[in-house]
């Protein structure tokens, strides 16, 4: 399951190079439309020379994700409920078809019940608690154990937090709580992997402009919020959520892992 995104055309134009991730390969989990990070990220991927692989929730999202497959020539998109291992399992028997290995995972996955990230905490249902954790943080862990026999050399799993998971943010409520539950992962799969050199990092993202972002309660109050109290005073970019994912898919992160990189313009470094 993905947080789903309204659709938008795409009229960008991308250039691939012979740059950082030349011959590299991976797939990407959680593109939901042009705006998404999970697309910026892939973007940047795309423009320093990794070929990309993507999955998709349902049919609702295929006429959304097939034209931003098309603009980085991906060779392989495919339907992928992460809540259902059978769909994972074959998702990846299938890219091993494809490709004989892969480099790099980038995990942009998050749902939660509407109800849930409405009123106060205490009031998350049993069933919402389970799904938030089972979609927003479990499913990392279900994806890389099924990419380790395809990461033969090594490799780096990078996927997106936020910082309502250290610190309680209005309305994020068992969302919080969820991605909590994904920086330990992180941390853990990090210890696990770090022999089979496999690098398991997060990307904490301030707030950004997507359209699942503004479907939170308070949203646009957020935005001037961190605007006005951040170092930078302004808040950050899409496409410097998908730099750093590059950074931490590059070989120029080797030394980096079981780490949550804050790009939010310094707010998370406030005390008040």
């Amino acid at each position: 399951m993905t947080a789903v995104d309204g659709g938008t055309e795409v009229q960008e134009e991308l250039t691939q190079t012979q740059g950082l991730m030349a011959g590299k390969r991976g797939i990407v989990f959680g593109v939901a439309n042009e705006r998404s990070l999970a697309w910026y990220c892939s973007k940047a991927l795309y423009e320093q020379g990794a070929e990309l692989a993507f999955t998709y929730q349902g049919e609702a999202l295929e006429k959304r994700i097939m034209p931003l497959a098309a603009k980085v020539k991906s060779p392989f998109v495919e339907m992928c409920d992460l809540g259902k291992d059978d769909q994972i399992d074959a998702v990846f028997q299938k890219l091993e078809k494809t490709w004989d290995s892969i480099d790099f995972i980038i995990h942009a996955v998050a749902f939660a019940h509407k109800e849930d990230l409405e009123g106060h905490f205490v009031d998350t249902s049993r069933a919402g608690f389970a799904l938030a954790l089972d979609v927003s943080a479990y499913t990392l862990t279900a994806v890389t154990k099924r990419a380790l026999p395809l990461m033969k050399k090594g490799g780096t799993v990078t996927t997106l937090t936020y910082y309502g998971a250290e610190k309680v943010v209005p309305h994020y409520n068992v969302m919080g709580v969820a991605k909590a539950a994904l920086e330990a992962s992180v941390m853990y799969l990090a210890s696990d992997l770090g022999e089979k050199n496999i690098r398991v990092n997060a990307i904490s993202a301030g707030p950004v402009k997507t359209l699942a972002a503004m479907g939170i309660a308070g949203f646009r109050d957020m935005l001037k919020f961190v605007e006005s109290k951040a170092p930078l005073k302004r808040n950050v970019e899409a496409a410097e959520v998908g730099k750093t994912a590059l950074y931490l898919a590059s070989d120029l992160s080797s030394g980096v892992t079981g780490e949550t990189i804050h790009v939010d313009c310094g707010y998370s470094i406030l005390g008040m």
